[in-house]
């Protein structure tokens, strides 16, 4: 698909400036110094939830100014469909198998006599032995800081601060308003500025993972009436929804306004990303296919900025398919910072499409997800995910089901809704893509389950779904 093709399909419009291939280098410099970092971690925000992605409901005026002042990537995806695992990858670099953190609490979710197999079973806490991107960043003199959701453990050794940041702030209810009923996006921009005042002289790097725009679906009531009295004109309208992504914008432009005011901006790239793809209860994913918790692109495909001033050309586009664990190894290269001994990094350095490359010459990407998922409305029943695996390997994507052995094909670049599997049309590519996936995982050892449930119910589960 043609880039303006691209941004039509998905409602873009004009929103972003189009530059032919990748972001190309500018003439103007970082400043002498490694580079600070700042990675903006957004929970649940869907592929459309912002202006410059097609929304015309949500108002993001400050991360559209940040989209048009770095470079957009139009093909960028979550390592997962859920939090954990792809926060666990982002902090090692590597594809799930290698960590153990698939998905969020237990495998087996939902009724046992629903599931026709015994998931794989599932670590909730990121291993203590990985080097996490703070530690290896520290060998080349960075302090780190994790303000909000870390989601890998809350206990020693598993910690943010037993993991290589130095300063760690996390929430203390689930709730997105304090025990002082402060919202909690404002407290933690907060802490987020804190830590940079008192590290203005770099370099530093800091991991800013809100909460926000997870469920409990929550904000501040003047933003929810501004929304209530605005007409909708897509698929966006709940504003709840709406007033907790604008409170997330204002935050966001604070916090840039803030390196800014301290002259931080020319030496300081930032990210801009998604955990994963919107909860379909409160927004909409359209035109992909899926939301949270499945394989398919409204599940894993997010919105993403980079942003390095001197490098990036503003309003820059790139189509190229990048992934979580591809921001490891892109900061050690912007850092200088050699890798870990011993360290095994599955991502890829962006860097070089930031430079002007149009492509990073990588064979696949790669999903392995071998738990369930319950629904969370009736059209998921009787399951929002079984046990799955998928690969993208050019503008075709492959997804596999381990309960029946079920394969679907798409052509991404004729179908971004993935309706039409080709599976069965075009038996080669989907051999081909199945054969890439199969010699995958056992490069990585990942575990498939074939052990069958005692307990399945299949009239259960036929029930079940035929459930209104």
């Amino acid at each position: 698909m043609r880039r303006r093709d691209f941004l039509k399909a998905v409602g873009m419009g004009s929103a972003v400036l189009t530059v032919p291939g990748c972001a190309q280098s500018a003439s103007r410099r970082l400043a002498k110094g490694k580079p600070n970092f700042v990675f903006i971690l957004i929970d649940d925000l869907g592929f459309k939830d912002l202006g410059f992605m097609g929304s015309r409901y949500y108002e993001t005026p400050n991360i559209d100014k940040l989209a048009g002042e770095g470079v957009v990537f139009t093909n960028a995806y979550s390592n997962a469909p859920n939090c954990a695992p792809t926060r666990a990858c982002l902090m090692s670099g590597q594809y799930t198998p290698r960590h153990g953190v698939y998905t969020v609490g237990t495998p087996e979710r939902g009724q046992s006599k629903l599931r026709k197999l015994i998931p794989t079973p599932n670590k909730t806490e990121l291993d203590s032995k990985i080097v996490t991107i703070p530690e290896a960043l520290k060998q080349a003199g960075y302090s780190s800081a994790c303000i909000g959701k870390w989601h890998l453990g809350g206990k020693a050794p598993h910690r943010p601060v037993d993991q290589g940041f130095d300063v760690a702030f996390e929430r203390r209810r689930r709730s997105h308003f304090t025990e002082d009923g402060e919202y909690l996006t404002n407290k933690l921009t907060d802490e987020a500025i804190k830590f940079i005042e008192a590290n203005k002289g770099g370099p530093f790097f800091l991991y800013l993972s809100h909460h926000a725009v997870h469920t409990p679906i929550q904000a501040p009531e003047h933003l929810i009436e501004k929304y209530k009295k605005k007409k909708s004109t897509d698929a966006h309208n709940n504003p709840v929804y709406a007033a907790m992504i604008d409170s997330l914008d204002q935050n966001v432009g604070r916090l840039l306004a803030k390196l800014d005011k301290l002259r931080l901006k020319d030496n300081t790239v930032v990210f801009f990303f998604s955990d994963n793809g919107g909860y379909a209860n409160a927004t909409s994913m359209e035109p992909l296919r899926g939301s949270k918790g499945m394989l398919y692109e409204g599940g894993i495909r997010v919105p993403m900025i980079v942003r390095r001033p001197g490098v990036t050309r503003p309003g820059g586009v790139c189509d190229e398919p990048v992934i979580g664990i591809d921001f490891y190894p892109t900061m050690l290269e912007m850092a200088g910072a050699p890798m870990p001994s011993g360290k095994i990094l599955d991502g890829v350095s962006i860097v070089p499409l930031l430079r002007g490359k149009k492509t990073l010459n990588r064979k696949a990407i790669f999903w392995h997800f071998p738990a369930y998922l319950e629904p969370y409305n009736k059209k998921q029943r009787p399951w929002r995910t079984t046990p799955a695996g998928a690969v993208r390997q050019g503008d075709f994507k492959l997804i596999e089901f381990f309960e029946d052995g079920k394969i679907e094909l798409y052509n991404l670049k004729d179908d971004l809704g993935e309706k039409n599997n080709l599976a069965e049309t075009m038996p080669e590519k989907a051999e081909e893509l199945h054969r890439t996936l199969i010699e995958w995982r056992k490069s990585v050892d990942a575990p498939v389950p074939t052990d069958k449930n005692p307990d399945y119910d299949p009239a259960a589960r036929m029930a079940e779904k035929n459930k209104i």
